[in-house]
């Protein structure tokens, strides 16, 4: 069997490490870092991320607002207030809990989001960063900078001459995943559900990432022996066997079978899912160290 790579523990480093960071910077004048959380309307889902992202960041001895918008608010009201937040020399970090309701233009409210304050990693600013090798200076999304936090406890920071095969092709996860990889000098194939052949392309792969959204898409035979396997899908399924109309997590690979043949793999829940939120934290205090003037801290 494979190593179990623990996003738990590893999630938990992270935010010991941004308390410590966060009382040095209080001892040297720096204040705290403010993190301001925006949810528009009553998703259930998202006020559960948005209840740990605020609870995280008072653990983390952050300044922590939330901001709970009703659903029919207008799209100008939430720009005023993003405005409102950039301005304010308390906050370091901004994040608009997506989805938004339909008439609300997303993208354009992400934008609006001061890039020195994007610690979600949307603005173009960001992206235009990571995408042109400068992931150094730019705030990178949360979930693939937890998985590289992942890959490297496995691999080491030197990744060079690694197939890196990235299943996924979205903007939040499988994009900025790509870059990060390759600035690790790996060689990249971003593949997704129309690639022919998708299962001998995941075969290549010395790290291969699943970010693509379907319940267990990738199955063991897919998985190159020995290789690094993260797993970001998160997809709740049926689970008769547990009862009636109960359910169960799973990821986006077969995990049994991946398990039996990679040389290391997270498991869906406690592998990715906890680092999200780890870096989230890790990007606010890296805000707050920069304004301050003071070199951007590393995890």
């Amino acid at each position: 069997m494979s190593e179990v790579i623990d996003g738990k523990k590893r999630a938990a480093e992270v935010v010991e490490r941004v308390k410590t960071l966060t009382a040095d910077l209080a001892a040297g004048g720096g204040g705290k870092p403010g993190l301001a959380v925006v949810i528009v309307g009553e998703d259930p889902a998202s006020q559960v991320y948005v209840a740990s992202k605020s609870r995280t960041a008072k653990e983390c001895g952050f300044h922590s607002v939330q901001h709970t918008l009703a659903a029919d608010t207008g799209e100008a009201d939430l720009l005023k207030l993003i405005g409102e937040l950039n301005a304010d020399p308390a906050i370091h970090g901004i994040l608009v809990q997506l989805p938004l309701p339909g008439h609300i233009d997303s993208g354009k409210v992400i934008q609006t989001i001061a890039p020195e304050k994007d610690v979600d990693g949307f603005t173009f600013v960001n992206v235009g960063k990571l995408g042109t090798g400068e992931a150094e200076t730019a705030f990178v999304p949360c979930t693939p900078a937890g998985s590289m936090l992942l890959i490297e406890r496995v691999r080491g920071k030197d990744l060079s001459g690694l197939n890196a095969v990235v299943i996924g092709r979205s903007n939040i996860v499988g994009k900025p995943m790509a870059n990060l990889l390759l600035a690790a000098n790996c060689t990249v194939t971003v593949a997704h559900s129309r690639t022919r052949d998708l299962a001998a392309l995941a075969r290549t792969a010395d790290i291969l990432v699943a970010a693509v959204g379907r319940p267990e898409m990738v199955k063991g035979d897919w998985v190159k022996p020995g290789a690094t396997v993260i797993d970001v899908g998160i997809n709740r399924i049926a689970a008769p066997e547990r009862g009636e109309g109960k359910t169960r997590l799973v990821g986006d690979v077969a995990y049994a079978g991946a398990a039996e043949v990679a040389g290391a793999i997270t498991p869906v829940p406690g592998g990715v899912g906890p680092m999200t939120i780890a870096m989230l934290m890790a990007n606010t205090v890296a805000s707050a160290y920069l304004v301050a003037g003071l070199a951007r801290p590393e995890f």
